[in-house]
Formats: structure tokens, sequence, C-alpha cells
């Protein structure tokens, strides 16, 4: 069976150390798509690099935590905190959204102004992920489906991360299960198939998230399973811009995108690059990237 594999930057648009390494990482690397967020400080400067780089696939990153809104907070107040920015507690702002109907009529308009705001933008929409996956919420899922089908979702990320994998890549770590997190997860990725969401077979980053070294990316990709797998990164020029996370090798994963080892691993095992609209069964052709 064919191994098929999405190499994707999350957060493009975050800040230009951010754009230019998307940039950097497709044109010098194996990097095949990005996700935007529409409402983010250099979403501008993303779209430009974007429209530059056609053959970089770009999707949605939906934000509805830790990031600034695409409404007026005034039009979302159930949403936002006293500076007018999502909440960063994920629990508590999960149970607003779950519990009261009025913050999900505001969830919803949200959700269709950052949709509204990428079909402005004129890009194709590749596909479409959350920050910090808050779409395995199942009325941020519910209402991603909904709207979603108004504007061309026909892929998404369902982050299903193969832990086997991952020991293979490194025998001595340490992959304790998260069962809610899984159970989570293994209900969105039904619901999503049910809608006719096309999704990786599995994804990695979740485990090493802000530290996908080089090594790590290449040993990934040397026991990349059957299939179509996601890898995805989040590489920026440097850390501490605005909404950095702490402890981020934003640089050690830039670095993993262009060293020539994981290219040079890329074509020994002989895996298919591309974006989701690539491999997606009504979309897939010799197009896919290589």
């Amino acid at each position: 069976m064919t191994r098929s594999l999405i190499i994707t930057a999350d957060d493009f648009g975050a800040d230009l150390a951010v754009n230019e390494a998307v940039e950097i990482g497709h044109r010098e690397g194996v990097l095949t798509a990005a996700s935007l967020m529409v409402g983010a400080p250099a979403a501008p400067d993303a779209v430009a690099r974007a429209r530059a780089n056609p053959g970089l696939r770009v999707g949605l990153h939906l934000a509805l935590v830790e990031a600034r809104p695409s409404l007026h907070p005034k039009q979302i107040p159930h949403l936002v905190d006293a500076s007018g920015r999502f909440r960063e507690n994920m629990a508590a702002a999960g149970a607003t959204m779950f519990f009261n109907p009025v913050a999900r009529r505001e969830l919803a308009a949200e959700i269709a102004a950052q949709f509204e705001a990428f079909a402005a933008t004129g890009l194709t929409l590749d596909h479409v992920n959350t920050h910090k996956h808050f779409h395995l919420h199942p009325t941020i899922a519910g209402l991603m489906l909904k709207i979603g089908a108004r504007y061309g979702l026909k892929a998404a990320r369902i982050p299903i991360e193969r832990r086997d994998v991952l020991a293979r890549v490194e025998p001595d770590g340490a992959y304790p299960a998260s069962p809610v997190f899984d159970l989570w997860a293994a209900q969105a990725r039904r619901r999503f198939r049910a809608a006719g969401i096309f999704i990786p077979d599995q994804v990695f980053g979740l485990t090493w998230s802000g530290a996908m070294t080089p090594a790590r990316l290449d040993g990934l990709i040397e026991a990349l399973p059957p299939g179509l797998s996601e890898v995805y990164l989040h590489p920026a020029l440097r850390g501490g811009f605005p909404g950095a996370a702490s402890g981020y090798r934003y640089a050690d994963e830039l670095a993993a995108l262009t060293a020539p080892q994981v290219a040079a691993t890329v074509r020994r095992v002989g895996a298919r690059l591309g974006g989701f609209g690539d491999f997606a069964p009504a979309h897939q052709s010799e197009s896919v990237l290589r």
C-alpha cells in the first residue's frame, strides 16, 4: 500500500517570523501545507506569501482559544475575556459553549466569520483544523461541520497519533495513553467521516508538539505506516513573538523541514507528498507534489 504524507505548518499568520519560516520550509524543504489563522496580526502577509507560492496548500486554522477573534469582542462577550481575546481556560470555555445557548450562537457567528474571512482571501480551502484541537469538542465539531459545508469544507485533521510508530522512532520514550483525549478524538473521527469529510489515517505532532526535531521528523518518515499520514509542526525563525508558546523549539522545527536528510528519506521510502486536496478521493491525480 502506498505511503502518502501531508506535512503541515500550523499558526500561519501568527507572526512574520512564522510566515517567513513557512515560506522557507515550503520552498527549500518538505513542507506541503499550512493552516492560516485569519484573525492573527500577520495574516495579510501570510495570504500574500501563499499567493506567491501556489504549490503550498492552505487551510483554515480556526482559533477559538488563546487568540484574537475575527468579530468585535462586543459581539461575542461570552467567548472572550476582559482584554477582548478568547479565554485561555479551555475547560471553562468548552463548558460555556456546551451549556449556554447564547454562547453557542456567538460561537456559530465567530466560526462563520473566520470561514468568511478565509473565503475573502481567494485561496482554495485545502483543509480545516483548530488551534489546540478544540474541534474535538462536540459543540465546536458540529458547528464546524454545519458552517464549513457552506464554504467548501472537505478535509480536516483528527489528531489520532499511533504510539507504536512513536516508539519505533524513540524506543526509550514514554507514550502514556490519554483516555479522555483519545475517546473524544475517536468520536470526532467517526462523526467527521460520517459527514463525508476526508481525514488522514494517522496524524503525528501531538506528543512532540513544539519539539519536532530533524531526527524525529526523519524517524517518523522512515517509520511511516501505509496509507495517508499528516505530520504537523510549528516552524518559525525564532520564538519570543507575541503569542509564542513557552518552550517551543520553533527554529528546530524549521530546521526539521529543511534538513537534507529528511528530504532524502522522503525520496528513499517513496512517500508521496501533497496537501489534503491532493489525496482526497474525488480530487486525487498525478498532480501530487513530489
